[in-house]
């Protein structure tokens, strides 16, 4: 039997470090332990750990059990604490506890203006705010939107603006399943967002810039000029700025909906792929220095150079900066002539991106992208033993489909955690698209390298583009197949933890042949099966009705059971990305699928009504007459901006709740609740409180 003592440990110190530093980050986050007790904690497992090393060796010996306890204590505060003081709320200087209303407030461009559909957007840094005609200096990052028309706002990165309008704090739409934009956004430090027309702002006339950042947005202004004066069409050039510097904006959408569908979204997203390719083409255009005695030094440095330079110009998302650490941890080992352990690189990786942020921990891409590597280190060689080929060409193939199938056993329950989906056919994707993407990267820094040479770089323009085109062609079609994606997954974080205990004792006994392995990985993987059961069981007994949350839109489901009925505006029962952000994640969450008539539902125009509630749907104008007595109705739903007072309504019907949903104007909104309030009755405005939910 394995013994997991110091001897264990010293080769992969770094993973023990990670533990109680991760455990740290998790407490701190959900609890918000106050920093008095982490300090105080801290102190006396420090002051425990000098103590211990003054005591004879025979008290030493036999407390030495209290050195892992005190030392473990000591990495779980230094989390914990690095996660207070990642919380801005926690800074006397955020904006937030000096926002009280109309104020004068001093912001910053920290990007350029990115256009969206209906506007232009761009981070600002707050700089100072007006507080009883005394400038006060604040941090906090806000989201900010110009009035797009037919001129472009003379905003440039540093533009520094003086806004007086309020600044709205950022939330979500409220819809169930939904995606928590407000947990995103805080995450990078955004609580605030303002819409500004051109006299809600003016310029300062100073522009502050760091000389760094300015570098990395001149140098990606030029690498996309580039890219979009050598490679055509509007798909192609898209797909080419993500792949070489992570820039998405110039992305169709639908495109990148069915790299995702079919498992080659890593492609488009920056990671350590990308750098891998750029680290092997260094390696393999230095091999023939390997003799110089110069080229001891330089290697490093050379690669060390350009893989940050490259991670830094693709925005260093955390994907990215994983491997970045990670290649550096391997350039450097190699160099100073030593064997690095893999899985201790991973953790000292892991560990140094933490503690410099303490939020990747909470990044899909972070997740993935070492749950993919670790996949690969531990599952590749086996799953590439089943099977043998002495064509060379074959077994070139068979190993690159290894490595493909590998980095999918501990990603799974991650993609079905986030995307409640399963690309069928992602063997196949991957072994077209990720050869074809190395070469079209190398492509791409083809023609940076021949930027001076008009001629060559339209020849590997052209060359890139239809590289490119064949892509994107592979990719559609591939989505457009029967079965090629699993969707509709709908999978708890309970469900997810248990799969993972699952597939890592299974795996330990495939690879041990250890009876007991194989015996808590049945187990569990029961018990995934039974928490999957009550879960099926609960959506079989659901009848309820959503209102949700879309604005300008009317939207509501009925479910009964796995089915639903839709009533609504038209437009959201079309694929696209208003049904699949706002509806789709409501509808996977509650595993249901369109039906063609409901049982247990009657709809008549515009009444519905169960066995037990009854709902009046509201959308344009309605003559009441007078009647003797008010009409019973349970729920009263206003929708598209219907000309009625809640005065005439409240004198025709005795309704128990009145929802507002957000296809109506806010302004209208905000008279009904008026009224409302004054008549003493109950209402729910889902533009501000998010989606209706009521059992049938």
């Amino acid at each position: 039997m394995r013994h997991y003592g110091k001897h264990f440990w010293r080769p992969i110190p770094f993973i023990r470090l990670l533990i109680p530093l991760t455990a740290g980050i998790l407490i701190a986050f959900y609890l918000d332990v106050p920093l008095q007790l982490l300090s105080i904690t801290a102190a006396i497992a420090g002051i425990s750990l000098l103590a211990i090393r003054f005591l004879p060796s025979s008290v030493k010996f036999t407390i030495r059990w209290l050195n892992g306890v005190f030392f473990n204590l000591l990495f779980f505060c230094l989390g914990a604490v690095l996660v207070y003081f990642q919380k801005i709320e926690h800074d006397k200087t955020w904006i937030g506890h000096y926002l009280s209303g109309n104020q004068l407030v001093i912001v910053t461009l920290q990007e350029p203006l990115v256009e969206k559909a209906s506007s232009y957007k761009a981070l600002a840094k707050a700089e100072a705010i007006l507080v009883n005609h005394e400038w006060k200096t604040v941090k906090g990052n806000i989201l900010v939107y110009c009035k797009k028309d037919s001129t472009l706002p003379p905003l440039v990165y540093g533009s520094q603006l003086i806004i007086q309008k309020k600044l709205q704090p950022i939330t979500n739409a409220g819809n169930p399943g939904g995606f928590d934009y407000k947990q995103y956004c805080a995450f990078q430090d955004i609580h605030f967002q303002v819409y500004l027309q051109p006299k809600d702002y003016k310029l300062s006339g100073q522009i502050h810039t760091h000389v760094f950042t300015g570098l990395l947005i001149d140098m990606r202004n030029n690498v996309l000029s580039i890219l979009r004066k050598f490679i055509p069409g509007e798909k192609e050039t898209g797909v080419a700025e993500a792949l070489l510097i992570g820039y998405r904006d110039d992305l169709d959408k639908d495109l990148v909906q069915s790299y995702s569908n079919t498992g080659v979204v890593h492609i488009i997203a920056i990671s350590g792929l990308h750098l891998g390719m750029i680290y092997g083409l260094l390696v393999l255009l230095l091999k023939p220095f390997h003799k110089q005695r110069w080229i001891r030094w330089v290697k490093p440095l050379l690669i060390l150079f350009v893989l940050w330079g490259f991670s830094l110009l693709a925005g260093a998302a955390a994907s990215i900066l994983r491997s970045a650490v990670m290649f550096s941890f391997i350039v450097i080992g190699e160099s100073l002539g030593r064997k690095t352990n893999i899985y201790n690189t991973l953790a000292a990786s892991a560990f140094c991106l933490l503690v410099y942020n303490p939020y990747f921990f909470w990044d899909v891409g972070f997740q993935l992208s070492y749950t993919a590597v670790l996949s690969i280190v531990l599952f590749m060689k086996p799953i590439y033993k089943q099977c043998y080929f002495s064509n060379k060409s074959l077994n070139t193939i068979w190993q690159l489909n290894a490595v493909t199938l590998s980095a999918q056993v501990l990603t799974l329950p991650i993609i079905l955690y986030y995307f409640h989906q399963f690309p069928n056919l992602f063997v196949f994707t991957n072994f077209i698209a990720v050869p074809l993407s190395g070469f079209i990267l190398y492509g791409e820094l083809l023609l940076l390298v021949f930027v001076k040479l008009p001629l060559i770089n339209e020849l590997t323009g052209k060359l890139v583009s239809f590289l490119v085109s064949q892509m994107n062609s592979v990719i559609e079609r591939t989505d457009r197949l029967p079965y090629a994606v699993t969707d509709n997954i709908h999978v708890s974080l309970w469900q997810t933890i248990i799969l993972y205990f699952a597939i890592c004792y299974l795996a330990v006994w495939l690879l041990t042949k250890k009876p007991r392995a194989l015996l808590i990985g049945l187990t569990c993987m029961g018990g995934f099966v039974i928490l999957r059961c009550f879960f099926l069981l609960q959506q079989k007994q659901q009848h309820k009705l959503i209102v949700y949350n879309i604005p300008q839109h009317a939207s509501i489901d009925i479910l009964e059971g796995n089915t639903y009925q839709f009533l609504g505006d038209t437009l959201l029962q079309q694929k696209g990305f208003l049904r699949n952000f706002h509806l789709q994640p409501s509808r996977i969450l509650h595993g249901v699928v369109p039906g063609d008539a409901l049982q247990n539902t009657i709809i008549t125009g515009h009444l519905i009504a169960s066995s037990h509630v009854s709902v009046l749907i509201i959308d344009k104008y309605l003559a009441i007459p007078r009647l003797s007595h008010r009409i019973p109705v349970d729920i009263i739903i206003l929708s598209g901006s219907p000309k009625i007072f809640l005065t005439q309504l409240a004198a025709a019907f005795d309704c128990k709740q009145y929802v507002f949903d957000s296809s109506n104007p806010l302004w209208k909104i905000q008279y009904w609740k008026k009224d409302a309030d004054n008549l003493h009755l109950r209402h729910h405005s889902t533009s501000e409180q998010g989606a209706f939910e009521v059992d049938l």
